[in-house]
């Protein structure tokens, strides 16, 4: 059997493994445009620092692909997509058949049209490349502004600050990770970030870049405006949706599949950043892992299991800020209670999320301790009554409950 993966992202790349592992006799090709080996893209952070360099960046040499019987082909991208005669052709004109096909071709950065977005000087993370230019103009830059106060724009603002003399946040929505935190939560990190150095405007947006050919100033929505030679876009990515659409395969956000990851076409599957199930495109590495290991046991004729949705899981990179964000943490609705509590000398907020006598959901802001403590209480589903007003106490375990 002749399996194609196209991406080399940590989906496809963690798919190719576990077919290798479960049957060598798979043969098994990864086709990429870039032009580098896998890399796990949360590292792109520390390469605009400058902590590592791109030789450093691969997860895997030449010989782990070799020694599994997987061939990777880099700066070869797949242009077409023949599902009728279980073919794909390259850029270069190859024509490559298939008996299972795996779309893991991931998702791209999205720049709002703005004016202006077209400088020299505006960028986005997320590719290898894309870091290694950030890095350079930032050690240029003297003045940077980053749309987006999502997880990524805070990790590069930290990242970008190691080079750049100022650096300022500009978040459309009143508060700094709003898919991740409360408000009380949201105004803690805020405090924790301006210590840092970096400024932060809310409820505010790119109105145009301006500079002749690079950019020089930008002008928000509010009419304030601010130096920047260098603006870092992270406005969230979209699914690459044109291979598939072009194939005649369904697509809505994302490339839809079912519980299987199978898509539309026979013998043709997506995970990662570029699926739909059940009305998600999470785009999170938990996600894109837990597909990947459905994805390897389906093409080889394993249809035991089925992929069911994760409960999402984040964590903030930024140097000093230790963050973790899992399942429903603002919820809506009536039958959610909530347990907090908070030191603002200290920099430390916790909340807990329950419905049910169940901990559906944790904020846990300058706090590692308790993680272990919330994954096992969320995950197990641990019926907490009684105990809610002591699960944030230090020293307290979930055997107590248990026992």
């Amino acid at each position: 059997m002749k399996l194609v993966i196209i991406g080399n992202g940590i989906a496809g790349t963690t798919t190719a493994r576990l077919v290798a592992d479960m049957n060598a006799a798979i043969e098994t090709d990864i086709y990429t445009d870039e032009s580098y080996l896998y890399y796990p893209r949360p590292r792109l952070i520390d390469l605009v620092s400058g902590k590592i360099d791109a030789p450093a960046m691969p997860q895997y040499g030449d010989e782990w692909y070799q020694k599994r019987g997987i061939r990777v082909h880099t700066s070869s991208p797949v242009v077409k997509i023949q599902p009728q005669t279980h073919q794909v052709t390259l850029q270069d004109g190859s024509v490559i058949p298939y008996d299972r096909l795996v779309l893991a071709n991931g998702a791209s950065s999205f720049i709002p049209p703005f004016e202006g977005s077209s400088l020299d000087g505006v960028l986005a993370l997320r590719s290898l490349d894309d870091a290694l230019q950030l890095r350079e103009r930032s050690q240029l830059a003297r003045n940077t502004v980053i749309l987006g106060g999502g997880l990524l724009g805070l990790d590069l603002a930290m990242a970008l600050k190691t080079n750049c003399a100022r650096v300022t946040v500009v978040e459309v929505l009143p508060r700094l990770l709003p898919r991740q935190l409360d408000e009380g939560g949201a105004r803690m990190l805020t405090t924790m970030v301006t210590r840092r150095g970096v400024d932060v405007i809310t409820s505010d947006s790119c109105e145009r870049v301006c500079g002749e050919s690079s950019a020089r100033e930008i002008v928000l929505k509010s009419g304030r405006m601010l130096p920047a030679d260098l603006v870092a876009v992270s406005a969230g990515v979209r699914p690459n949706l044109q291979l598939a659409q072009d194939a005649g395969i369904a697509c809505n956000r994302g490339v839809l599949v079912d519980a299987h990851l199978q898509t539309s076409a026979p013998d043709i599957y997506a995970i990662g950043d570029v699926a739909e199930f059940n009305q998600r495109v999470w785009g999170i590495i938990p996600a894109a892992l837990a597909q990947a290991k459905i994805a390897a046991a389906v093409v080889r004729g394993d249809l035991s299991g089925t992929y069911e949705d994760i409960v999402p899981s984040t964590t903030l990179k930024v140097t000093g800020i230790d963050l973790t964000s899992i399942g429903q943490v603002t919820p809506e609705g009536a039958g959610f209670g909530q347990v907090i509590q908070q030191d603002e000398t200290a920099g430390v907020y916790k909340k807990l999320v329950i419905q049910n006598g169940i901990v559906v959901g944790a904020i846990l802001l300058g706090d590692r301790l308790s993680i272990r403590l919330v994954n096992t209480l969320i995950e197990k589903q641990v019926d907490v009554t009684g105990y809610e007003d002591r699960l944030l106490d230090s020293g307290f375990k979930v055997e107590d409950i248990i026992r």
